[in-house]
């Protein structure tokens, strides 16, 4: 049976990512698996109504764009109204005291959701972006996640421990062994994982039920290194962590924000 109609749209939406901006209408094609002919209908409805956009002057005049309207869809999401506009000031807090990029993530199934991200001149570059996703495994916030996942989720992991960098652990036993770490100390970290020359240190945001605190979401920070500031670091981490979680304990919180271990 072929793909639906809206499926066929969602494909041409799923080919754009974080390194494909910008696709001309052969690349979209491709990308989303659908005859040209096709595409070339379902993107001509898209720009249409506002979801695409046709470059028209400079070098990349021809390509497409996400047009607008989606970008206005996805402010109604309840991300950027509750957990998101609930956590910047902590944030903010963070990196004013550390110039360190501060992360504030959930987790997507087997992946981690960047919510939010402060940085500046002085940050160490990265590749995150906000409302991208990067492996568990291999980020700071993601390892917290993880650790906290449930089992299922975290066996689910273990199957694809993707080598990014030198320093990836992509060892089972070796991560499961962290994990526990993690889970003991009430932070994580990584040396150069995710991308050379960027460390990272992350903890758990915690929300009270009846009998505990469920794992909700994670906060950290991306530095140079972890030598003689990590101490420091975990500190502001966890008071930022204890009043973002206090702030989704309120009545005010927009609960319809799938937080952590809700996304699966």
């Amino acid at each position: 049976m072929g793909k639906s109609v809206s499926a066929r749209l969602l494909s041409v939406l799923g080919a754009f990512d974080d390194t494909h901006r910008r696709l001309t209408l052969s690349e979209l094609s491709r990308r989303s698996g659908l005859p040209i002919a096709t595409t070339h209908r379902l993107v001509a409805e898209l720009v249409e109504w506002g979801a695409l956009t046709r470059l028209t002057a400079g070098r990349a005049a021809g390509e497409y764009v996400v047009g607008r309207r989606l970008w206005e869809l996805s402010m109604l999401a309840p991300d950027e109204s509750g957990l998101r506009r609930l956590a910047e000031p902590f944030l903010h807090d963070i990196h004013a005291a550390t110039l360190a990029t501060v992360h504030l993530a959930v987790r997507d199934q087997v992946e981690v959701l960047y919510v939010a991200r402060v940085s500046g001149n002085k940050s160490v570059p990265i590749v995150s972006t906000v409302g991208g996703r990067l492996p568990l495994h291999a980020t700071g916030v993601g390892k917290v996640l993880l650790a906290h996942a449930p089992e299922e989720i975290q066996a689910k992991a273990m199957q694809n421990l993707t080598r990014l960098t030198a320093y990836t652990i992509t060892q089972p036993g070796r991560l499961k062994t962290q994990l526990e770490r993690i889970r003991r100390d009430g932070y994580a970290q990584t040396v150069e994982e995710m991308t050379l020359g960027a460390c990272s240190v992350a903890v758990p945001i915690r929300v009270p039920n009846e009998m505990t605190a469920d794992v909700v979401a994670a906060v950290g920070v991306v530095v140079p290194d972890l030598k003689r500031d990590r101490p420091r670091l975990v500190a502001a981490l966890e008071v930022a962590a204890q009043g973002i979680g206090r702030r989704i304990s309120a009545p005010t919180f927009d609960a319809s924000f799938p937080l952590n271990g809700r996304i699966d």
